[in-house]
């Protein structure tokens, strides 16, 4: 779904920017008659020029990287409410806090990396 509404995105701008172009060029032949409007069509172009770079900007990746001080190791997540192992596939990440359901009791609770001193 969220591709579909890029590529909508992508089709109209360039349908609008084809058509700010051209009526950018008819206002550009037809300052002849009017000086003022080639300040139209150098709107126009303006405003092509700024949606066609909206619409072909790509998105920026941000990488970051972790470096700690030691060793690490894996540490079975147990449900606080009965003692139970929860694997991975009952994690979930909600706005950016990482929760887990127990599937023996449905305890919901959220993960938390305990401090090592």
């Amino acid at each position: 779904m969220p591709d579909t509404i890029v590529n909508l995105k992508t089709i109209l701008g360039a349908i609008v920017t084809a058509v700010l172009f051209f009526f950018g060029i008819i206002f550009a032949l037809a300052s002849v008659y009017a000086s003022t409007r080639l300040i139209v069509s150098a709107l126009l172009f303006i405003a092509g020029f700024g949606i066609a770079y909206y619409i072909t900007k790509k998105p920026t990746t941000i990488v970051q990287k972790l470096e700690v001080s030691g060793e690490m190791k894996a540490v079975p997540i147990k449900c606080p409410n009965c003692s139970a192992s929860v694997n991975l596939d009952h994690i979930k990440i909600v706005s950016g806090v990482p929760y887990a359901i127990c599937p023996y009791c449905g305890q919901t609770f959220e993960i938390t990396e305990e401090p090592k001193w």
